[in-house]
């Protein structure tokens, strides 16, 4: 049983599910469902997908999320940066006319799950550590702004096109002696309604006598109430016959479940943009799910993750859906409403049916600009532009790297600022794992401790020149340390012992051993004895199953400080 909940951890729940976590399930379901459906639309349309294919990635996603997540919390669905990365794999995968855009929307989803499962399943769920936040950061930044701008047509009520930040800026500027003016009136509208509601809403609520947990619930609704009203408006004074682009008829029912079956040149153009979805996706979502798992101290299992996000994408690719994610917002507003365990993913889900089989045909007046101007308010709450002034101050390196993605992203689009994101964390990781921190240290008198000689007052003996070397030992870096070493030789022809402190080592391997050899070596024509200290077990290991203890023409040490006094001369 324990190996069956470890798959399916909604098992877990059964034992002590109660009444009270029913009710309180049931109610965040419903709280989630009424904020889904709109976020669900247009999420859709924002993917260039029609509108109910958003309705049905909101459901079986949801119900198998709910059976095999860990988090009790997140919600699974459509979520505005993966919809954008999906519009614009699709857009140049169907561009020919050879492949129709729901199938290839399908066999998307199904290939970002798979390889999401693969790596679950392998349990690599710490390749996402790979990834630098703040490039991550930058990335969702810039994926704002251009959903924002290409929502822009949609409240100007005009025709626009592009897929970059210039190529929508002059497509919008081409097309604004055709501006809608009821679009914009109405969408302006919502604007004003939904950033109204996010900072007054909620304390005119409590001065109505609401709680305040409820007032923040009941505020956070307000995108339904922008949609209910620009219907009832729709309605009553004819949008339709006044040009304004509604979302129009909806297919009432439940999603068609069949397995797409892409052909082989399909799934290798793919490819490369599912991973791209599969990455973001994922990291989008663990760090959502690890939030509010804190408060609530639960843990969230990395791996069991990534299969769950891998069945719901597969399930959303089978039931006519496209790519989907955890999403931030109805997941704080999940966790809010009180939701105990993934039941109530799954009552959600039967929301969202119940509004897909009977609300379609009021949905059919909805306003496209209502759907943006609702997008845009949850997008720009994404734009960050902090992390370039916090990088700048803190590490040139990650603002470089963060400067870049967002610039490649805007000026290039989605999938060249998703390459360049990965591209940089990876060139991060590597430049500094090749620059490991290697300090000269010295005795501070009166203790045994050692500093480093440019930090602090130490005592040092022109015969030892010794380096503290703050990280692994690896074929990528070894290069440094041997530098280091024969430069501060080169500085002071008195050293005759040089003592490597080995404190901060916690890996070395073959090819660092090898240089070492070679330093060993080297140093032993000049007359200079190399010695270890404080060399922690593993790394101990290693050299006592290789020649080098052998070789070496020094000592090993316990403590830096018996090396020092052992080899100094007074």
């Amino acid at each position: 049983m324990q190996q069956l909940s470890r798959w399916f951890p909604i098992l877990t729940t059964f034992q002590s599910y109660n009444r009270r976590t029913l009710n309180r399930d049931l109610l965040a379901a419903a709280i989630v469902t009424v904020l889904l459906i709109p976020q669900s639309l247009a999420y859709a349309l924002l993917a260039g997908l029609p509108a109910e294919v958003g309705l049905y990635a909101s459901m079986v996603p949801l119900v198998v999320y709910g059976i095999f997540g860990s988090s009790s919390t997140l919600s699974v669905g459509p979520v505005a940066v993966i919809s954008l990365m999906s519009a614009a794999a699709l857009g140049e995968v169907t561009a020919t006319g050879e492949v129709d855009y729901l199938s290839a929307a399908a066999a998307l989803a199904l290939l970002s799950g798979g390889i999401l499962f693969l790596l679950g399943t392998l349990r690599l769920g710490m390749l996402a550590n790979f990834l630098s936040h703040p490039v991550i950061s930058g990335f969702i930044t810039a994926s704002a702004l251009l959903i924002a701008l290409s929502q822009l047509r949609h409240l100007l009520g005009v025709a626009a096109q592009g897929d970059t930040a210039p190529e929508l800026l002059l497509s919008l500027w081409q097309n604004l002696n055709s501006i809608n003016s009821l679009a914009l009136i109405t969408g302006v509208g919502v604007l004003i309604f939904l950033y109204w509601s996010r900072a007054l809403a909620a304390k005119w609520l409590e001065k109505m006598g609401l709680s305040s947990s409820n007032a923040e619930l009941f505020a956070k609704a307000a995108p339904v109430v922008g949609v209910l009203v620009t219907i009832v408006l729709s309605i009553s004074i004819n949008f339709e016959a006044h040009q304004v682009a509604l979302v129009g008829a909806i297919p009432a029912g439940l999603p068609p479940l069949s397995l797409p079956h892409p052909s082989l040149p399909l799934l290798q153009s793919l490819f490369v943009p599912a991973l791209m979805i599969a990455i973001i996706g994922y990291v989008e979502s663990i760090s959502v799910a690890k939030t509010l798992a804190a408060k609530r101290r639960q843990r969230i299992d990395s791996n069991q993750e990534l299969v769950a996000l891998g069945m719901a994408n597969i399930s959303s690719g089978i039931s006519g859906g496209f790519p989907v994610s955890g999403g931030f917002s109805r997941s704080v507003v999940n966790d809010a409403a009180g939701a105990q365990t993934q039941f109530a993913s799954l009552f959600t889900a039967l929301g969202i049916a119940l509004a897909a089989l009977f609300l379609t045909p009021f949905l059919y007046y909805l306003p496209k600009t209502t759907l943006a101007a609702t997008i845009i308010v949850a997008v720009l709450s994404l734009v960050d532009f902090s992390i370039l002034r916090k990088t700048w101050h803190f590490a040139k390196a990650d603002f470089i790297a963060v400067t870049l993605t967002i610039a490649v992203t805007l000026l290039m689009g989605v999938e060249p600022g998703v390459a360049c994101g990965v591209g940089a964390s990876l060139l991060l990781f590597i430049y500094r794992a090749s620059k490991p921190h290697i300090a000269e240290v010295g005795l501070v008198e009166g203790t045994e401790h050692f500093r480093n000689i440019h930090r602090h007052q130490v005592k040092t003996v022109p015969e030892i020149l010794t380096f503290r070397v703050d990280g692994r030992l690896i074929f990528s870096n070894i290069g440094v340390l041997e530098d280091r070493i024969y430069t501060g030789l080169a500085n002071n022809s008195q050293v005759k012992h040089v003592i490597l402190m080995c404190s901060a080592v916690n890996e070395i391997d073959w090819s660092a051993l090898e240089v070492l050899e070679s330093i060993n070596s080297n140093l032993l024509d000049r007359e200079i004895q190399l010695h270890l200290s404080e060399v922690k077990g593993p790394v101990m290991d290693c050299l006592e199953r290789s020649s080098f203890l052998q070789k070496l023409s020094g000592g090993i040490f316990l403590s830096q400080y018996q090396a020092f006094s052992s080899v100094a001369e007074y």
